[in-house]
Parts: C-alpha cells; sequence; structure tokens
C-alpha cells in the first residue's frame, strides 16, 4: 500500500506540474504611494477618452511605463485604498478594507486605531489560517515570490513575514512600511526599526535599493525556471515612500528645477523604481519568459509627492488631494495591465489578447485582482470566502463603458490627513461622509466627477435628492461588509446618518 501511495502522489505531483506548465507568470508590481500622476504617461482623460497630459506628466521620468502602457492596457479610473496597508491586504484577500477590517496603516509597534478609532479593527493584520492569493497560487503549482514591502502586520505576529501568508519565498519583507534608508553605504538602514532585512550582500556599496531588489527577483525568476514552475512575483517596491532620499545616478535630471529639494528628490526615486521596471523587463525577455508572463502595475495609495498639503491641489494636480485625502487624488492610482512582450501568437496571450495602447475609462479597484489573477491561473477561491472584487478580463479585453463595481472606502481612524470618514463612488457621482465634521467642518460632501472631475463644486446642498439617494447606497454598502465604525468620546458606535 505505501508503495502504490507514492506512486498515486508521484502521478499527481507530475499532474500538477504539467497543468502548472500551461499557466502564465503572473507579477505585480506594486509601487508604494504613487499616485496616478507620479509619471510621464498620462492615464487622466478628455471628454472622448482620450490619454491628456497634465504638467506632472511632464516633470517625471518613466520611459519603461511608457514602454508597458504601449503594449497593454492602463486605466484612468483606477482606485486603491487611501493608506497602504489596507490595499495591501486587499490584494492578498479580494476584499474591500471595510469587509477584512484592516482599514488603517499597521503600525509595527503599537495599535494606532485613533482615540475614537473602530474598537475591533484588525490590527494584527493577516494570519496562516486567512485565505490569500498567494497560497490559492502556491496549492495551483505557482512558485510564490515576494520581495519589497511586507507590512501584513505588526511585529512578532505571523503578518510580519510574508511566507506565512502563503510565500514561498520573502526578501526583504517585515512588519514596517518604509526602509531606514535607501542606500547600501547605509546598509538600507541596519540598525534602525525601519531597516529592510534578507540585503546583507549589498551592504556597503552603491547598489540603490530599487536595484538591488530588482537583482533579488530577477535571481527569484531564474530560479522559479529551474524548478520548472509558472512563478507569481509579488513586487512591492519599497519605493517612492519617504525618506526622499536622491539617487545620486538621477539626481542631475531635476537639478535645474526650482521644485523643492525633497520633490526633487521623490522624482529620483520615480525614476529608479522605473527603471526597475525596465531591468525585470529585460530579464523576462533574455529568459524568454517575457512573452508567457503578465505585468500588472499600480500603485497602492494616492500620490505622497512633496508639493502640497494634503487637500490642496498640488501632489496630484489636477485632481485634489493626495494619500490619506478623502479626495481623488488620495485614492486614484496607475495601473497599466500588459504582457511583458505582446505576442498575438502565444498560447497564454490567445486567452487574453490586450489592445495595446488602449485606455479605458471605467472604474475598477485593487480587490479585483484577486479573482482577476486567479481566473487567469485556473485557480479558484474556496465557496466560503466573500471575495468583493470582480473580475477585471471584461475590461482588459476591451469592454470599454464597463465598470466592475462601485467603489466604497473606508477609514474609521485618526488622526491622519482625513480622520473618520467614508466615501462611495458610483458611476459618476462620488459621496463623502464625515463622521466627526467639528464645528465648522461638513458632514456630507457630493460630486459628480463627471462634470467636476477635480471636486470643486461640492453639491450636497444643492441636490438634496442625491446626496440621499448616495448616502442610502453608502449605508448599504457598508452594512452588507460589515464594517466598523468609529465611536464617539463615550465608547459609543457612530454610524452614518441620512440627511
Amino acid at each position: 500500500m505505501t508503495r502504490i501511495f507514492r506512486i498515486l502522489c508521484l502521478l499527481g505531483m507530475t499532474s500538477l506540474a504539467a497543468l502548472a506548465a500551461t499557466r502564465p507568470n503572473i507579477v505585480i508590481f506594486l509601487v508604494d504611494d504613487m499616485g496616478v500622476m507620479d509619471s510621464s504617461v498620462p492615464f487622466l482623460t478628455d471628454a472622448s477618452g482620450k490619454p491628456k497630459a497634465h504638467p506632472l506628466n511632464g516633470w517625471y521620468r518613466t520611459p519603461n511605463m511608457e514602454l508597458l502602457a504601449k503594449q497593454g492596457v492602463r486605466f484612468s479610473q483606477f482606485c486603491a485604498m487611501s493608506v497602504c496597508s489596507p490595499t495591501r491586504v486587499s490584494i492578498m484577500t479580494g476584499q474591500n478594507a471595510a469587509r477584512h477590517h484592516v482599514t488603517n496603516w499597521i503600525n509595527p509597534d503599537a495599535n494606532n486605531g485613533g482615540p475614537q478609532g473602530a474598537r475591533d479593527w484588525d490590527w494584527k493584520g493577516l494570519e496562516k489560517q486567512d485565505i490569500t492569493l498567494p497560497r490559492l497560487l502556491k496549492q495551483a503549482g505557482y512558485r510564490t515570490i515576494h520581495i519589497g514591502k511586507g507590512h501584513f502586520g505588526p511585529n512578532k505576529t505571523e503578518g510580519s513575514d510574508p511566507r506565512n501568508i502563503g510565500f514561498d519565498v520573502n526578501i526583504g519583507g517585515n512588519s514596517y512600511g518604509q526602509p531606514g534608508s535607501y542606500y547600501g553605504q547605509k546598509n538600507y538602514g541596519k540598525g534602525s526599526k525601519q531597516a529592510v532585512p534578507h540585503l546583507e550582500k549589498y551592504h556597503g556599496s552603491d547598489v540603490f535599493l530599487t536595484e538591488a531588489l530588482t537583482r533579488e527577483a530577477n535571481a527569484q525568476i531564474d530560479l522559479s525556471l529551474a524548478e520548472k514552475k509558472p512563478f507569481f512575483l509579488y513586487f512591492a517596491q519599497y519605493a517612492v515612500h519617504s525618506p526622499f532620499q536622491a539617487n545620486p545616478r538621477f539626481a542631475a535630471n531635476y537639478a535645474k528645477s526650482d521644485k523643492p529639494a525633497a520633490a526633487k528628490a521623490y522624482a529620483t526615486l520615480i525614476e529608479s523604481m522605473d527603471e526597475s521596471l525596465g531591468l525585470l523587463l529585460d530579464h523576462l525577455e533574455k529568459t524568454g519568459e517575457s512573452k508567457n508572463t503578465l505585468v500588472f502595475f499600480l500603485g497602492d495609495n494616492g500620490s505622497d509627492a512633496p508639493l502640497g498639503e494634503a487637500h490642496e491641489v498640488g501632489s496630484a494636480a489636477p485632481l485634489r488631494g493626495k494619500k490619506g485625502s478623502h479626495y481623488e487624488g488620495g485614492v486614484r492610482v496607475p495601473f497599466i495591465a500588459a504582457w511583458a512582450q505582446a505576442d498575438a501568437a502565444n498560447e497564454h496571450q490567445k486567452s487574453l489578447a490586450l489592445s495595446a495602447g488602449s485606455v479605458h475609462s471605467g472604474l475598477a479597484s485593487v480587490p479585483d485582482l484577486f479573482p482577476t489573477v486567479l481566473s487567469l491561473a485556473g485557480a479558484a477561491s474556496p465557496s466560503g470566502h466573500a471575495v468583493d472584487g470582480k473580475d477585471m478580463r471584461p475590461l482588459l479585453l476591451g469592454a470599454d463603458g464597463e465598470t466592475n463595481a462601485a467603489f466604497l472606502m473606508h477609514y474609521p481612524h485618526g488622526p491622519h490627513r482625513s480622520n473618520y470618514w467614508s466615501s462611495l463612488r458610483d458611476s459618476e457621482w462620488k459621496v463623502i461622509y464625515h463622521y466627526l465634521p467639528g464645528e465648522k467642518g461638513k458632514r456630507y460632501q457630493l460630486f459628480h466627477l463627471k462634470n467636476d472631475p477635480y471636486e470643486q463644486q461640492d453639491l450636497a446642498e444643492k441636490d438634496p435628492a442625491t446626496l440621499k439617494r448616495m448616502m442610502e447606497g453608502l449605508i448599504a454598502t457598508l452594512e452588507a461588509h460589515q464594517a466598523q465604525y468609529p465611536r464617539d468620546k463615550e465608547g459609543m458606535e457612530l454610524r452614518p446618518l441620512l440627511p
């Protein structure tokens, strides 16, 4: 019986390997704090749906993003959560933050829910028993690779090590959300809490952090190919999060600008990230895997470029707001889906024939990656696991005018750039609800984003009927997600009120 059982196991493993070999490699290239305007690629569109360049597109240099966009589909209205950990957990689970309850960035050392924040929010983040994208892909025969920033859980929890949530390999990931240093000469922050782990071979060198991580990513691709396994590479750049430390190799490109020094350093971080993307694409071509590899490029929240305050038009101009803000500049991020090298004859690409250089104007958001990647990998989520995201393949295949869903953003925390708020995007309308409006603040804000994409005309008082309809939708959506709510000073739960 033992010998027969071993033979059956070997046959099963062989079948799994054969099945996995027919599936594409998948890369999620996630950039920290990169907003929709932090690129030379124009993502915003004009009234006809054509890409429209704005001044910030002329400031940044991202030629490899330009190449990727020419090869695939970019989205003009792709949304992420307004801060990082909620987005990252949404990618891993396919759930909106209101459902998975990681509704704030995770402080590695102390619960940072806020003095009136949701009492039982999931500060501990992801755990071993959670259903996650890498775990499901691993079960489907993929080699799962984590490179860069983790930030899935605080210190001394299971989520602090990405290997506990389904990754075969972790290089660079821990509980901290920013690097101690981008410089190899500074050992990437060794000696500080924010030290980037697993990069000792580069200590004392002039290798910038983005390049060190890229070298490690490419080495892991090689190991996957040696094992004859398709790979899932989750490449989570620490760039372009603070500290805003300039990469000296690119500093001359911005030296003559009159922008602040921190903004110039930020621009070099953007260019370093773009170089990393190019090195990855080059390596995929060198190994012969570029035609078999689908790349999803995106940011994790709105821009944090040092070009203005939280609610101003500056960092994401012409959009209003930045990282942490309740305006579009806080949640709109770049998104590109492209084969690393287009080839209509490739078997993988026949099933997802992307229209090169196209722009999709429909609404989509980070939970959508989970079902999309699983469908491409021929895998599925367990029936008992709630998934808020929707498969993006119809949108990626050119079904412009379609939208995946309304977008719910829920932040029952403070103090931050925007405190204790929820918002709902539903087609052209957006409502924002403030749980603690304050003496001079407003409880409701209402914008028609087709007519007013830059959120300059609050219609809450002028259009009470639409405000009520949108608030009814927001309340129903929060309840459907089993959302948690902030509290008053006596500790009682605050739920949104109809106008």
